[in-house]
């Protein structure tokens, strides 16, 4: 099953629709965090055509989302160079997902302060051995090819860091494969944890650092990293690099940590 086939039956106008073609990217018994925040993006753009480049996204993972699902968006306000837009999906009349997506033009720039390359750079995706789980959700095994980012027996405290990209030879644009990708790692508190329980992502707010990314063969090197994990709770830092080291991507998010 396709990305665009997932994506078809989201024309931009409101209402009710099927996601046929959900099955491809279901996690347990919800869409993919990333698939549903995609949905819900392209809800926004197909709604309002001719936005500028997103650059920023907050999302908030409420209720499962299944294939039967209503959709909305609205424009909050629309300035000169910022357009602030919310979409959300609904399940069974009740919210789902809410997202608010900001939309701005690019200006000449005042400040120029590039991210750095992140520590321990593994090296190019190539130069690293490939990752199979057997454990590994369904949708990552279907749609996803995993290699190292980090040493395999090192300790690497509460991170996860993978080189990943697509298997599907796709037609996303760039911003629309960052928004199906950030939120890919499990998160870092997985490796804190002190035995096995389900974790799920509450929700993720993300900079788009390069709306125009185009690293090679696809490859980005994706990582969730637990600042704080206590009481049922992980404070998560989400990035991605393209394979120069160029910082794309910047999120938190809140995971919940059961068990």
């Amino acid at each position: 099953m396709t990305i665009a086939s997932l994506l078809e039956p989201v024309t931009g106008q409101p209402g009710s629709l099927r996601l046929a073609h959900a099955g491809n990217w279901m996690q347990g018994r919800t869409l993919y965090g990333g698939a549903s925040a995609l949905v819900a993006y392209t809800m926004a753009t197909r709604a309002f055509p001719g936005l500028p480049p997103l650059r920023a996204g907050q999302v908030a993972f409420v209720a499962p989302v299944g294939e039967e699902i209503s959709l909305t968006a609205q424009i909050i306000r629309q300035g000169r160079n910022v357009t602030q837009i919310r979409s959300e999906i609904l399940c069974e009349g009740k919210v789902a997902l809410s997202a608010f997506w900001l939309f701005a033009a690019g200006r000449e720039a005042n400040a120029f302060h590039p991210a750095a390359i992140p520590e321990n750079w593994p090296g190019p995706p190539e130069d690293n051995e490939a990752v199979t789980h057997s454990f590994a959700p369904s949708f990552v095994q279907n749609n996803l090819e995993l290699r190292r980012g980090q040493s395999k027996d090192a300790d690497h405290a509460a991170t996860v860091r993978r080189w990943a990209r697509l298997t599907e030879c796709h037609t996303l644009d760039p911003v629309s494969k960052l928004v199906l990708m950030g939120d890919v790692m499990p998160p870092g508190a997985m490796r804190a944890m002190q035995r096995q329980g389900p974790i799920s992502s509450i929700n993720w707010s993300f900079n788009v650092l390069d709306p125009e990314t185009q690293s090679r063969d696809g490859w980005y090197l994706a990582e969730n990293a637990s600042q704080h994990a206590d009481l049922g709770y992980s404070s998560e830092r989400l990035r991605m690099w393209d394979v120069d080291g160029r910082q794309v991507l910047d999120g938190i998010q809140c995971v919940a940590v059961f068990g």
